[in-house]
């Protein structure tokens, strides 16, 4: 095929597609605003509710954190999650574990390495254990992008629509009544052992449709979610989000030609898309 950015050339590459299968964190939902605020409010309740508990040198650390320095947390969190994914997706021999899993066991290592938590649980730290494991479920109510349901619903009178998320099944579900995300399937890496970009994980999902690679579209806002897509058959669509695309030079990506449909940042998401794929709102 030949990669264009016009309608015409991209609907008729895309006209045997049947389902539109979505990364969702990043994608659909802005994390980084979501977890970012999250971790400041919480730091303020934790600052007075522990007054009494926490530490001094706890203290003055949490103290003298900026917003800036939680959005870069946030960062650091979300980086660790690239690092697992990646890990067990190249690697069938290491054992197991749900985004859940390993967002909880990523928070107590960066509060620690940041000097907020403490070696002996409980005492000390910005928060106990039960209020580390409220915050690590902070993915689970992420809020999404403005055109996010907007463009769904409008996607939806075309297609049949679906995650395909890293995120396990428990953390999608209520992601998408938290955000009103009208999806018509929850699918993730979760059903096939695996992460992405590991391939088992667009052709197993391409199966469980009763569906052939080429009649799916991957949608995200990672290009290199989008190769190893269109590397299984897949037709690609990329929306541009703000800060998400750190990895891959977007021009490259347009030499290489993986990218079917191409939504910029300053246009409007998933609404956008649904006119480039022809639907007429």
């Amino acid at each position: 095929y030949t990669y264009s950015t016009h309608n015409t050339s991209s609907c008729s590459i895309m006209q045997n597609a049947r389902a539109l299968l979505f990364d969702v964190f990043g994608t659909c939902v802005d994390w980084r605003t979501t977890v970012t605020n999250a971790l400041i409010q919480q730091c303020r309740v934790g600052l007075v509710r522990r007054s009494a508990i926490i530490t001094n040198d706890v203290r003055v650390k949490a103290s003298a954190m900026s917003d800036e320095d939680w959005g870069a947390f946030a960062q650091e969190w979300r980086n660790s999650y690239y690092k697992f994914t990646r890990s067990l997706a190249a690697d069938a021999s290491l054992s197991w574990k749900t985004v859940d899993d390993h967002h909880l066991e990523s928070l107590q290592e960066l509060l620690f390495d940041h000097g907020l938590g403490r070696e002996d649980g409980d005492f000390g730290g910005l928060w106990n254990h039960l209020e580390v494991k409220e915050m690590s479920l902070i993915w689970h109510k992420l809020d999404p992008w403005p055109d996010t349901v907007a463009g769904l619903e409008t996607l939806n009178t075309k297609y049949e629509t679906c995650t395909l998320s890293n995120g396990n099944i428990a953390l999608l579900t209520d992601m998408k009544e938290h955000g009103g995300m009208p999806f018509k399937h929850i699918y993730s890496s979760e059903l096939f052992n695996s992460y992405k970009p590991n391939p088992a994980i667009y052709l197993g999902a391409a199966k469980r449709l009763g569906l052939e690679p080429s009649q799916c579209v991957m949608v995200a806002a990672h290009l290199g979610d989008l190769e190893a897509a269109k590397n299984c058959g897949y037709h690609t669509v990329y929306v541009e989000r703000s800060q998400e695309e750190q990895n891959q030079n977007e021009e490259e990506a347009r030499k290489k030609g993986f990218v079917d449909i191409w939504v910029g940042i300053d246009e409007k998401g998933f609404v956008s898309a649904a006119k480039k794929l022809g639907i007429s709102m």
